[in-house]
């Protein structure tokens, strides 16, 4: 797993209420849920991290 690195993120009041709910009604921490949604526009994009096998 890569390593997690903290930072601050200003979000705006309402969005972060819609975003707790999402995170509650799939059972993740509204970190997960953030780092899910952010994850999957990455994908959508294409710009997805490449992931760093050890054993290739």
């Amino acid at each position: 797993m890569a390593k997690k690195k903290a930072f601050a993120l200003r979000i705006n009041e309402d969005m972060l209420k819609a975003i707790e709910k999402w995170a509650a009604d799939e059972f993740r921490s509204t970190n997960g849920q953030i780092e899910w949604m952010l994850m999957q526009y990455l994908k959508e994009k294409k710009r997805a991290p490449k992931s760093k096998d050890k054993d290739a």
